[in-house]
């Protein structure tokens, strides 16, 4: 490795690339040659996605080696940084592409400077800072008359010599390093690459509902153009909708998304006509990096979006090839109706509940019978449906419901194959309800490699990999999905119950109280927490999450449930009896929620018969099998292991039949 001769700072680590020594407060910090080379590729390409390929090339250009080498650097790496399981601190694993150095760095001084001094017999000494295809930059060659320097050299002893000739070079490096800078200044206006960027919902500034649905949707559109734009990692919809509400100042909304860029603006429809006023801001500084307003035609909207996306790119310092600028160019309708449409039914969709996913669906259909080719107005009418039925919400039959979403999601992918969103819906049905495994991992991976910054298509992964029993897997994923959207209460909820089922349950309670912290009301973060309390010994906590999720969910069975078995454990037996009472009077009642009642009042026949009595296309009983600690005291059983087998069987024989199809 040649890397340059640079001093980098992160954290309390300090990289000396001369002396090829790591410090970590003032103490140098044992460290393998190899381990050190790894560390400075990804330091020198920090802000973007380093392949394992390039990686491997830059470490072993000559060599063929094994990937695992390279996995054995990196978790050295991440001994060596502290870094815990989970955290991502300096290193991100981004599954499929490779790996991300997130922490900021500060670099004190510029040594990679290159002192050229001509022979003797030339009338001048050049100082060279920087070369670049023979080309030189900046204030690349200051000159020196040379007749002085040798008079004044002539008459000096040895040492004022070395002193003369070190003040002279001192003053060359000083005079063409303010050069250089001044260069830069000029041509980036002094200014770091901005690399990730949250949009906030416009601010509309009638009070008319379309105002407002222009607002949010001119940020999602804004997001879907840019996500295509591998040179940058923008925050998803679902990130920034929280702030369609409010006034929030750019630096911190930058410090809560963790991004460099906030892009904010105003949207004003008057007489057939739309006036957008944006800028780009530097999250980190709140200084404006670049401001413009558009007064356009209403039917130009989409005008006035392609121009915004390519001047975003432009500020955020983004080398555009034809491909980028095509896809930033990208439009998935040019009627207008049916784009409003489509704007509206996402508003409503980001609400997620069940009055505004019912309305959802209406506009969603209005905008594909505007235009029958509107793939995304086809993938949103598919999410309604996931969602409408996985909250069970819908007020159509679960099959139909399901049918509707799966049709729409394959009609989406035939308008436009390169639609991440669709493939992730296509995989959510895939997983829960067609029971194929191979297909849905098949499409994660494609919306995956679409558009690595989906975090919603990590987060439906990291559901499957639990589903299927790749814990460890699913884990890795909701964690990238996190850092993608750092305030999605829904993610942050399903991170909790992961540590739940992977019996880590001081770090799910400490996850699952900032969750609620952030979104006080969401009710499956209290009832997730009441899961991880339970298991604590901390009874009268858990009955409290339950009930708040009881009042603030409309799946009730499931909070009572949890409700009957908590009472029993804190010995409150005639309250569990009576939830279980009325839940063996209830028609639609599930056999695992009874059966969990029946396991808190301790009768292990009770249970094992009604586990039995659950179908084995419940795509999610295998997993809770596995996995849910309130079981742990039935795993010994022969009836409960040959549960397992069969699940496990029937399972095979469903991958199989898909196969065979």
């Amino acid at each position: 490795m040649n890397s340059q001769q640079r001093v980098y700072e992160f954290g309390p680590f300090r990289i000396d690339t001369m002396k090829r020594v790591l410090w970590r407060d003032g103490e140098q910090v044992q460290l393998t040659s190899k381990s050190l080379d790894t560390l400075l590729v990804l330091v020198e390409r920090r802000g973007e996605v380093v392949s394992k390929d390039d990686l491997m090339k830059a470490l072993w250009p000559d060599t063929v080696v094994e990937e695992n080498n390279l996995t054995q650097q990196i978790s050295m790496l991440r001994k060596v940084l502290g870094e815990k399981v989970g955290e991502h601190r300096y290193l991100v694993t981004v599954p499929g592409r490779g790996y991300l150095f997130v922490a900021d760095v500060n670099v004190p001084g510029n040594t990679d400077m290159n002192l050229i001094l001509k022979q003797p017999g030339s009338s001048r000494i050049p100082v060279d800072l920087e070369q670049n295809g023979g080309k030189l930059l900046g204030a690349s060659s200051i000159e020196l008359d040379r007749a002085p320097v040798q008079r004044l050299i002539a008459r000096s002893t040895l040492r004022t010599r070395v002193v003369l000739f070190a003040c002279l070079i001192v003053t060359a490096l000083m005079l063409a390093a303010y050069g250089l800078s001044w260069r830069r200044a000029r041509l980036t206006g002094d200014r770091e690459p901005n690399r990730s960027i949250a949009v906030l919902p416009f601010k509309p500034i009638n009070s008319d509902a379309t105002s407002a649905y222009l607002g949010t949707g001119m940020a999602d559109a804004l997001i879907a153009r840019l996500s295509n734009l591998k040179q940058i990692s923008v925050r998803p919809t679902s990130a920034i909708f929280k702030y369609a509400e409010q006034q929030p100042d750019p630096q911190t909304v930058g410090r809560e998304l963790g991004v460099d860029a906030v892009l904010e603006g105003t949207v004003q429809k008057l007489a057939g006509r739309v006036r957008v006023t944006v800028q780009l801001v530097d999250a980190r500084s709140g200084s404006p990096i670049w401001a413009q307003t558009f007064d356009q035609e209403m039917i130009d909207i989409f005008a006035v979006q392609d121009a915004i996306s390519q001047e975003v790119a432009q500020a955020m310092m983004v080398k555009l090839n034809v491909e980028d600028q095509k896809q930033l160019r990208k439009r998935s309708t040019e009627n207008l109706a049916a784009y409003q449409e489509y704007l509206a039914g996402r508003y409503f969709w980001n609400t997620r509940n069940k009055e505004g996913l019912t309305k959802s669906l209406t506009h969603f259909q209005r905008a594909i019978e505007l235009d029958a080719n509107y793939a995304q107005a086809y993938t949103g009418l598919a999410d309604a449906y996931i969602i409408l039925v996985a909250h069970k919400i819908c007020s159509e039959p679960e099959i139909e419901a399901v049918q509707k979403a799966r049709s729409a999601a394959i009609k989406a992918i035939a308008i436009d194959g390169n639609l991440a969103e669709a493939h992730a819906s296509l995989a959510m049905i895939k997983t829960r309800y067609d029971h194929d495994e191979s297909g849905a991992e098949d499409e994660y991976q494609r919306a995956i490699e679409l558009n690595p910054d989906y975090a919603t298509a990590h987060h439906w992964y990291s559901e499957h990999l639990a589903i299927v029993g790749r814990e460890q897997e699913a884990l890795t994923e909701i964690r990238t999905a996190q850092v993608l959207d750092p305030l999605s209460a829904v993610i942050n909820t399903t991170l909790g119950e992961r540590l739940f089922y992977a019996r880590r349950y001081d770090e799910a309670i400490a996850q699952l109280r900032r969750t609620i912290d952030i979104s006080p009301n969401f009710a499956s973060a209290h009832y997730v927490l009441g899961l991880v309390l339970e298991q604590k010994g901390m009874f009268d906590e858990a009955i409290s999450e339950f009930q708040k999720f009881r009042v603030a969910s409309a799946m009730e069975h499931a909070a009572d449930a949890s409700l009957g078995h908590s009472y029993a454990l804190a010995g409150r037996q005639n309250d569990a009896r009576k939830i279980l009472h009325h839940m063996l009077s209830v028609k639609d009642s599930e056999p695992f929620e009874i059966a969990l009642v029946y396991q808190g009042l301790g009768d292990k026949q009770q249970v094992l018969s009604w586990l039995e009595r659950i179908e084995d296309t419940n795509c999610e009983f295998g997993m809770m099998l596995r996995l849910d600690p309130r079981l742990d005291n039935l795993r010994s059983e022969p009836r409960f292991q040959k549960l397992i087998q069969r699940h496990n069987s029937s399972g095979a024989v469903a991958r199989l039949s898909r196969r065979a199809g």
